[in-house]
C-alpha cells in the first residue's frame, strides 16, 4: 500500500485528476453495466426531478443521460492517462482525452441504438391481419361467430370471425379479408 501512496504523490495533479475521473467513472459504469443486465436500468423508473433534454437522438435515446456523461467522463480520464505519456502538451492531452470521451458517447449511442433494434413489440393492430390465412379453431357458423387462429410476427392469435353468410367448418383455412370490430375480423373460405 505505501508504494501505491507513494506513486500517487509523485503523479502530476493533472494525471491525478484523470485517474480519479476513470476510477470512478468505470466504477459507475460497471454498476450501470450490472443494473442493466440484471434488468434495473431506470428507464421505468419515476425520478423526483425532472430534467428537460433537449437534444433528444431519437429511440428515446438523449444526449444528456447519466449514461452519456458516464461514458464522456470516462473516456476523457483513460483518454487522458493514455495521452499524457505519448503527448508532452497538457493542452494537447486535454482536447485529445476530450476528443476520446465524445467518441466514447458516440460509440456508446452506436451500442444502445443497435441494441434497441433487438426489442421486439409483441403489440399487433387488427388491420395487421388483413390478407392472412388463419385456421378456423371453431366452427364458423353461417349466422354468428367463431374463432380462428392467426399468426400475426411471428404469434398465434385467436380472434372472433364471422363468414358472411357461410358455414366454415373446424379446420378449415380462412383468409381475413376485413376488420369488424376491435376484436372481431371477417374472413372468406379458401
Amino acid at each position: 500500500m505505501n508504494d501505491l501512496s507513494v506513486w500517487y504523490a509523485s503523479l502530476d495533479p493533472m494525471l491525478r485528476f484523470y485517474w480519479w475521473t476513470a476510477g470512478i467513472a468505470t466504477v459507475v459504469f460497471v454498476v450501470q453495466s450490472v443494473l442493466t443486465f440484471i434488468g434495473i436500468d431506470g428507464t421505468d423508473a419515476n425520478a423526483d426531478f425532472d430534467v428537460d433534454t433537449t437534444l433528444d437522438m431519437g429511440g428515446g435515446l438523449n444526449l444528456f443521460s447519466v449514461k452519456n456523461v458516464v461514458a464522456l467522463l470516462m473516456g476523457i480520464g483513460w483518454g487522458g492517462i493514455c495521452f499524457s505519456h505519448v503527448i508532452g502538451s497538457r493542452f494537447f492531452v486535454g482536447v485529445s482525452s476530450v476528443v476520446v470521451g465524445v467518441l466514447f458517447v458516440a460509440m456508446f449511442v452506436l451500442i444502445f441504438r443497435q441494441t434497441r433494434k433487438l426489442e421486439r413489440n409483441g403489440a399487433y393492430s387488427l388491420a395487421d391481419c388483413v390478407g392472412l390465412v388463419a385456421d378456423v379453431y371453431l366452427r364458423i357458423p353461417a349466422q354468428g361467430k367463431g374463432q380462428i387462429q392467426v399468426s400475426v410476427n411471428g404469434s398465434i392469435h385467436e380472434l372472433a370471425a364471422v363468414s358472411g353468410g357461410i358455414d366454415v367448418p373446424t379446420g378449415s383455412k380462412v383468409r381475413i379479408e376485413s376488420v369488424i370490430d376491435n376484436s372481431t375480423v371477417k374472413v372468406s373460405f379458401l
